[in-house]
């Protein structure tokens, strides 16, 4: 294809230069994001201890300080799915595995602060499909990477049995 198309290697350094600023111009707004998340978890936090003590009873302010938790840690590890470094060998792979476990992620986050008293059951439903369906491509994905890894290692050597003295 190089070869086929006149400039072709011209405009693949245009684009890795533009993904390198999307990536950039992404990983410092997601990083202001965590931050700005991070400090109203912080503030949350002060004030349950403030008003409630050590021994918060209220299972609304509960779901709404991990709900604030989860929103960071995905903040975080969206972060991360950015920074894969281009040109690695499974660069796909791994961008593939990090936006699945986000998924996962942000459903875990929506079933903690899900009003159990006004529950849809439909609504709960499709939740727990998307989470079987997020953890069984997962699954896949994570399937497909460990038989690509077991492919490339090397069986044991079996020098270590040849060098144990033989009985006789």
């Amino acid at each position: 294809m190089k070869n086929t198309f006149p400039g072709f290697i011209g405009l693949a350094r245009l684009f890795d230069l533009f993904e390198g600023g999307a990536m950039l111009i992404l990983s410092l707004c997601i990083t202001i994001v965590a931050c700005l998340g991070l400090l109203h978890v912080v503030v949350a936090v002060v004030k349950l201890v403030l008003h409630a003590g050590l021994q918060p009873t209220d299972p609304a302010i509960l779901q709404e300080v991990f709900g604030l938790f989860f929103t960071v840690l995905i903040a975080l590890e969206f972060r991360h799915s950015i920074l894969v470094l281009p040109g690695s060998e499974s660069q796909g792979m791994i961008r593939m595995r990090s936006v699945l476990l986000i998924g996962m992620m942000a459903a875990v986050r929506k079933f903690i602060v899900l009003d159990l008293n006004g529950v849809n059951v439909r609504e709960l439903l499709a939740l727990s499909a998307a989470v079987l369906s997020l953890s069984a491509a997962y699954w896949l994905v994570r399937g497909k990477a460990m038989a690509r890894v077991d492919a490339t290692t090397p069986p044991p050597s079996q020098t270590s049995q040849d060098t144990q003295p033989q009985k006789n």
